[in-house]
């Protein structure tokens, strides 16, 4: 833990979006990040395990990109890649994709109650100050670099495809993929900024959308900055949308 100002700091340039307005000083208790993203094997863990039945399941679909624009296919769910296709073994180590909020949710629960540790998604305050570095930051426009090709799968290398977690290099905290290669769920509803300093905030108390964050393998570089904010409604999946966890 530590303080942080959050938000449209100086080293975003002319890049922020005005909900990253106004920039504000956030103290946060200590807690655990997850080195990586859930992978594809860790997910396939909860699964077997509970039979667990997914949005994209339950729905029968989810957007691949088609190499021209989002289609919404059937038959695509967790155990499938960006292209919609079932995965081999050898993507286990992968990050899960095709999977809404309320699926890491319930992950989240799972683990859990396996555990007894309270794992559940990060805020989206603890996510930007794990992002930036935490208390060792040096101040990057990207998690761990100002040179994305460094530490983001993103659209001018990615493929049009996730990549194995820990492709690229760690942020000052040893973390991997905060910029880039999925989008991160976070556990709080989408909402203004407030100018105002705050300790552990948790964001709104009730909306419609829920936070992402990090930018994924189909996004420029814009989209992968510490401070940009992304949002969805918690049903939604897609072929870049992921997690990571977090327990205090």
């Amino acid at each position: 833990g530590g303080t942080f100002t959050m938000g449209c700091t100086g080293e975003q340039g002319g890049d922020c979006w005005d909900d990253e307005k106004p920039a504000h000083s956030v103290t946060l208790g200590d807690y655990y990040i997850g080195e990586t993203e859930v992978t594809v094997a860790q997910f396939r863990a909860f699964i077997n395990e509970t039979g667990y039945q997914t949005d994209a399941d339950k729905s029968g679909d989810s957007y691949i990109w088609n190499g021209s624009s989002w289609e919404l296919k059937s038959g695509v769910n967790w155990r499938c890649g960006a292209d919609g296709r079932v995965r081999s073994s050898s993507e286990d180590n992968h990050p899960v994709i095709h999977v809404s909020w309320n699926d890491a949710k319930s992950f989240c629960e799972w683990l859990s109650r396996k555990t007894g540790a309270n794992f559940r998604l990060p805020t989206e305050a603890e996510w930007e100050f794990a992002a930036r570095g935490g208390n060792k930051s040096k101040g990057y426009k990207y998690s761990g670099s100002d040179n994305i090709g460094s530490v983001a799968w993103y659209d001018g290398n990615s493929g049009s495809k996730t990549h194995p977690v820990k492709g690229k290099a760690p942020n000052e905290l040893g973390l991997y993929d905060m910029s880039g290669n999925v989008w991160e769920w976070c556990q709080d509803w989408k909402g203004s900024y407030s100018g105002a300093s705050q300790t552990n905030p948790e964001g709104s108390y009730s909306g419609s959308y829920r936070v992402l964050r990090g930018g994924g393998w189909g996004n420029n570089a814009r989209y992968c900055r510490v401070a940009d904010r992304g949002d969805y409604t918690p049903d939604f999946r897609i072929s870049y949308f992921g997690f990571r966890l977090v327990f205090r």
